[in-house]
């Protein structure tokens, strides 16, 4: 079980200091977040993707580098990537030399985003969100699994005798989370690869959330991917703390009544009592967070959303203090109580290294530096002498 921060980015004015950060300072401040969390012992750290504002985290593999190289256990990930805008070439790419740079200790998971208007910024229409996302992670799949790859789908240019650069990590291929909110296609796409299934699990009470989970078990399964319960799920959820619940609720609720995600619409208290939202106690959040397993039985992550809405730097840290001291111990503890013998464990690049290798060494890809020249990428045997001599201007 793996227990994770994840953050969206937002650059919001902070309603109890009336001051708002520059995108400079907030991005300062996550990355000390995210260093801060490995020091307190979580797993994982997620970082999503926007490319309008109030959002900064245009560029998640740079940002995760870095955190990578200031880590030596954090794993690395994404809420999300962008499946449908990004082009799964570049997707392919990036995330394959972050794999690298990283050790290993990443994955991400895919989604469509938020923002509507991304869709005509990067060429694409939103009208084809749904068959995007199928076919841009039908070519990535490919990418990271064959060495030359010939592809014709229905939204980019053909490709031919295509390898993307650098092969995956030891020949196995990043871990792929598919995220969805509501989206059934989505998990069927999750289920027929063998994937792991993510449900932001943030804004709908958990029985809505639980819908998709069972029909992407159940998929999994028909697929012959393994059991139900060998099947790979993530949870979000929110979280705020102080020492009693008095002050936290106190401490948190201009952030909330301002927040752009739920702000001027329900009161603090009910939308904590409908949602997975937790303000309260220590002992609250390991509460609620232990009522997830009862809901959605044995599940692979768990990741919180608490640098959000305003909230300054200083603190999340102090946030982060008491996850570290006061609640992961105890739900990592109860976690593991009764824990069906049958559930998988969170994957990882050595998990997946062993289930392909075994005891051998892993491959470490050479893509041969003799299929193309180093200038124009082509064959230096497919073309006439003429036409080589065309291609550098000598004809």
């Amino acid at each position: 079980m793996e227990f994770g921060i994840f953050s969206v980015s937002d650059v919001t004015r902070d309603p109890v200091s009336g001051e708002t950060p520059s995108e400079a300072e907030r991005i300062r401040g996550l990355a000390e977040i995210a260093v801060h969390a490995e020091e307190v012992g979580f797993d994982v750290f997620a970082i999503g993707e926007h490319h309008n504002a109030p959002f900064f985290s245009s560029s998640p593999t740079t940002f995760l580098a870095y955190i990578a190289a200031m880590t030596k256990t954090l794993k690395l990930s994404t809420s999300t990537t962008l499946i449908t805008t990004n082009d799964p070439v570049r997707i392919a790419e990036e995330y394959a030399m972050l794999q690298h740079l990283a050790q290993g200790r990443m994955d991400l998971m895919l989604g469509r985003g938020n923002t509507a208007p991304v869709y005509p910024w990067f060429g694409k229409d939103i009208r084809s969100a749904l068959p995007l996302a199928l076919d841009n992670y039908n070519l990535l799949h490919r990418l990271w699994r064959e060495d030359v790859v010939d592809y014709d789908g229905n939204f980019r240019t053909p490709l031919q005798g295509f390898t993307s650069t650098p092969r995956p990590l030891d020949d196995v291929p990043p871990f792929v989370w598919h995220g969805s909110i509501r989206t059934p296609e989505i998990a069927e796409q999750a289920a027929y690869y063998g994937d792991g299934f993510f449900s932001n699990h943030i804004f709908a009470p958990s029985e809505h959330s639980l819908r998709l989970v069972r029909f992407y078990r159940e998929r999994f399964e028909h697929y012959g991917h393994g059991t139900q319960q060998q099947a790979v799920v993530g949870l979000g959820g929110q979280a705020f703390m102080a020492k009693n619940s008095q002050d936290a609720v106190a401490q948190f609720r201009p952030y909330f009544n301002e927040a752009p995600v739920y702000g001027h619409g329900p009161r603090l208290e009910d939308f904590a009592s409908q949602t997975p939202l937790t303000v309260g106690s220590p002992q609250e959040v390991i509460d609620k967070t232990l009522g997830f397993r009862d809901i959605f039985g044995d599940y692979q992550r768990q990741m919180f959303l608490i640098d959000h809405a305003g909230l300054p730097t200083k603190t999340v840290l102090e946030q982060l203090d008491l996850f570290g001291s006061e609640v992961l111990p105890v739900l990592r503890a109860e976690m593991a109580k009764d824990r069906d013998p049958r559930a998988a464990e969170a994957p990882s690049h050595a998990s997946l290294v062993s289930a392909k290798y075994g005891d051998a060494a892993p491959r470490q890809p050479r893509p041969n530096a003799n299929r193309g020249d180093n200038v124009t990428g082509g064959s230096p045997y497919q073309d006439s002498p003429a036409k080589q001599g065309a291609a550098f201007g000598l004809a």
